[in-house]
């Protein structure tokens, strides 16, 4: 079969690709931005890539055109596509028909954490010798690519509960009938899609409906929404994390680099692994208990721990300069940004973090997270945020409840001159944005080196 892809080059988008050509397929794509990983992977694996959407980047004799969820309807590919009565699909629902009907799924859901859980489980699965298939938000550096067939029966996917496509304004998660779910948390976000956190709330009630009596739902304790949804209805297995009498860790080393893992009062493993912070371990523990569900050993779980490497873009050390070190992470939401700071207190101690965002996300755009924003950022030392171009709500009004030590700036080049300024030896510069942020990084090392 020959199959366009209309918005190849996202995470999501090429590992489906990825995926149709091992099945055999011809494909081609399209994107107004082509650009390493993931343009490199496919262009490795044979995939012609066009840029831009125009009709002419779709070939006469395709059969069917996938089409991604940051497509509109008035995109001209669409247009072409639906004037010529072109066969067209989601990327969620080609994968739901295609590849996840006959595999056990472990989908890994929730507003957080979604994309490192992924990767621990799906590591764990190798590790254990089941050569699962899986597709990650993310670039997992213990695997070649974002995406993969696989060989066994086990499929680990990213759940995310973003919409579909331009005409199937359901959550991507409604197509992929998991049989272990993991949900992470609920919070509200995608404030450009969801009016309020109850709509959000239906799509996890509606995911729950499609787990099978026989399967599992993990999620922890700690979290306030998700008991609320499970309410609506549960038919799945319901495991906890969190609590004495749950699955629990307990900290040997206070940065989490270290912990054992419980079952009630039964030890069930030491890990050490290189990750750090409280949400890692509830990271970890969720996909332990994912594994466990589905009968994988301690010893393989332990053992794949040792030999864990984080998705790029989480606490990634980028470079270090006079002593400065440089860390990109994907953190674009007020919990996230919280919990990242957190976890990189915990690994350095009383030295200086200088927090670099910028508010990338549609809702963080809007403002929609404007009264959890300023608070995210107590831990920092010193903050910098890029001004948002929306000027519909003050940033520095949000910004009030670390107003001493937060600096606003209109371009980036502002960020690198002031951040290169005021830097010291042994100081932590922590860039989070789920952008590309206009290389910040790497200008960042370069005027730490000229100062």
């Amino acid at each position: 079969m020959r199959i366009h892809i209309v918005g190849i080059c996202g995470t999501f988008m090429g590992g489906v690709a990825l995926i149709a050509r091992e099945l055999g397929h011809t494909v081609t794509g399209s994107d107004l931005n082509i650009y390493p990983p993931m343009s490199d992977a496919l262009i490795n694996a044979g995939i012609d890539i066009r840029l831009g959407y125009e009709p002419s980047t779709i070939d006469k004799d395709v059969d069917l055109v996938i089409i991604g969820n940051t497509i509109s309807r008035s995109n001209p590919s669409v247009d072409y596509v639906l004037n010529n009565n072109i066969n067209y699909n989601s990327g969620a629902q080609w994968m739901g028909e295609n590849v996840l009907r006959h595999q056990h799924v472990l989908a890994v859901s929730g507003t957080h954490g979604k994309t490192t859980t992924t990767a621990i489980l799906t590591w764990i699965l190798e590790t254990a010798g089941l050569h699962p298939g899986y597709l990650i938000g993310g670039v997992p550096k213990n695997f070649e690519g974002s995406s993969r067939l696989g060989a066994g029966k086990y499929f680990v996917i990213e759940a995310d509960e973003y919409d579909t496509v331009f005409y199937d304004k359901r959550s991507k998660f409604l197509h992929y009938r998991p049989n272990t779910l993991i949900i992470n948390n609920i919070e509200y976000d995608h404030a450009d899609i969801f009016p309020d956190l109850e709509a959000i709330k239906k799509q996890f009630q509606i995911l729950l409906r499609t787990v099978p009596s026989n399967g599992s739902v993990i999620y922890p304790e700690s979290d306030i929404n998700i008991p609320d949804v499970l309410s609506r209805g549960c038919w799945g297995k319901k495991i906890i994390t969190g609590g004495n009498d749950a699955w629990h860790a307990k900290l040997i080393k206070q940065d989490g680099s270290e912990f054992e893992c419980y079952f009630g009062s039964e030890k069930r493993g030491h890990i050490k692994w290189s990750l750090v912070g409280n949400h890692n371990i509830q990271n970890a523990l969720a996909a332990i208990v994912a594994a466990d569900a589905i009968g994988i050993s301690k010893e393989n779980i332990v053992k794949a721990f040792a030999t864990f490497e984080n998705v790029k873009r989480r606490l990634e050390i980028r470079g270090c300069v006079n002593e400065i070190t440089i860390y990109d992470d994907f953190a674009h939401h007020p919990t996230a940004i919280a919990t990242t700071i957190d976890g990189l207190r915990k690994r350095v101690g009383n030295e200086r973090i200088i927090a670099i965002a910028q508010l990338g996300s549609n809702s963080m755009k809007m403002g929609a997270h404007g009264d959890a924003l300023g608070f995210s950022f107590e831990a920092a030392d010193e903050i910098h945020i890029l001004r948002p171009e929306d000027k519909s709500w003050d940033i520095e009004a949000v910004l009030k409840p670390v107003k001493n030590k937060a600096f606003v700036h209109d371009s980036v080049s502002d960020i690198v001159e002031s951040v290169s300024k005021r830097t010291h030896k042994k100081d932590h510069v922590l860039v989070m944005s789920n952008k590309g942020f206009d290389g910040i990084h790497e200008k960042l090392l370069a005027g730490l080196t000229k100062t």
